[in-house]
């Protein structure tokens, strides 16, 4: 299969390729699209068959559920039992945007798209040509990050070329990368309590105010336990994984993190092993060995995540061994971010003392 590559540069003038690409999914196609958080890999999410294609595809397991986008926010009535009150105020403050809102599901959603459970997972993605799709589409679209399965999402058009490219029809290229950067907060409303399973660019900070009652999923930053099912994307496997193998290093006090990467660089180093640092702004000076990255400023957490996957991918490119991390702290996005980063690290974290 050859994929076509369209770019998107006007949503009016390129009306043509979207209406393309809508059709794609009305005949249960795959699409990847930008959206603002990452590339979704489309389909319609009323289609079981279709929706299979999505984890043959990517090679993901199909046991791991996938988020619903849709273009309206009266479009999620026919897809639920019912919208309570304070659903509709989290829609009103944070749709369109990176907030997946999941509600116990209407009959007519199928299980492929909701691995099975009682529960479908719902947003509304804030960028025009995502909006545009669904809406020629005419269905809502399921869609996962558009990238094969474990690695590092994709951020711009070329990473989803990279990893799909003659796998999938269609790639719609929005040009700029895109602008959150990492997946989008998931918060489960179908219980008594609200429950971030997967946080993303809407912080715990941001829903405290509406939600007061509102958790961190224990998993957040552990694995799932034996024979425990995922609620959620991003739960169980490995995910975000890059080539090389990743070690994080999680300490209070920045000097003695780096001069315990500093340590292992050096002993990986003498091995023959070609060492990638993943540091901030605030540390990049203290490193003597290494291929060098800075995801950013520990003071601008949401750069930080706009910057982690693309940085990952960096370092494929590069062809490093191994990657040793900084642990970030875990206030507003440095939570989304250090739930990504240990599970690009299969969970191998290693404590440093002050």
């Amino acid at each position: 299969m050859k994929t076509k590559v369209y770019i998107i540069e006007d949503i009016q003038k390129d009306d043509k390729a979207i209406e393309e690409a809508a059709a794609l999914i009305r005949q249960g196609q795959l699409v990847a699209f930008p959206t603002e958080t990452v590339y979704g890999l489309g389909a319609n999410a009323l289609d079981g068959q279709a929706v299979n294609r999505i984890f043959e595809a990517k090679g993901r397991p199909n046991d791991n559920p996938l988020i619903v986008h849709v273009s309206k926010k009266e479009d999620i009535e026919p897809l639920v039992l019912e919208v309570p009150a304070r659903v509709y105020t989290l829609i009103d403050t944070f749709w369109p945007g990176p907030l997946t809102i999941i509600l116990k599901k209407a009959q007519i959603v199928p299980d492929e798209t909701t691995a099975g459970l009682s529960t479908v997972a719902l947003r509304m993605p804030n960028h025009p040509i995502a909006l545009a799709l669904i809406d020629k589409a005419g269905v809502p679209i399921a869609a996962p990050s558009a990238n094969r399965s474990g690695k590092p999402s994709p951020t711009t058009a070329q990473h989803v070329i990279e990893d799909l490219s003659n796998i999938i029809p269609m790639i719609l290229d929005g040009i700029v990368p895109c602008q959150v950067g990492i997946e989008s907060t998931v918060l489960d409303m179908s219980g008594e309590v609200p429950t971030i399973l997967r946080p993303g660019g809407i912080t715990l900070e941001m829903l405290r105010p509406i939600l007061e009652d509102v958790r961190v999923d224990e998993t957040v930053l552990k694995p799932l336990t034996k024979g425990q099912s995922p609620k959620s994307p991003g739960m169980k496997y490995t995910h975000y994984a890059p080539k090389a193998k990743v070690i994080i290093y999680r300490g209070t006090n920045l000097d003695a993190m780096a001069a315990e990467i500093n340590r292992r660089a050096e002993e990986y180093v003498s091995k023959g092993k070609k060492v990638g640092i993943l540091a901030t702004d605030e540390t990049m000076d203290k490193y003597k060995k290494g291929h060098l990255i800075s995801l950013g400023s520990r003071k601008a957490p949401a750069s930080i995540a706009s910057s982690l996957f693309n940085s990952l991918r960096g370092f494929d490119h590069i062809g490093v061994d191994v990657i040793l991390a900084e642990w970030v702290e875990e206030k507003d996005e440095g939570l989304a971010v250090m739930n990504r980063m240990i599970r690009a690290a299969g969970f191998h974290v290693i404590n440093v003392s002050s």
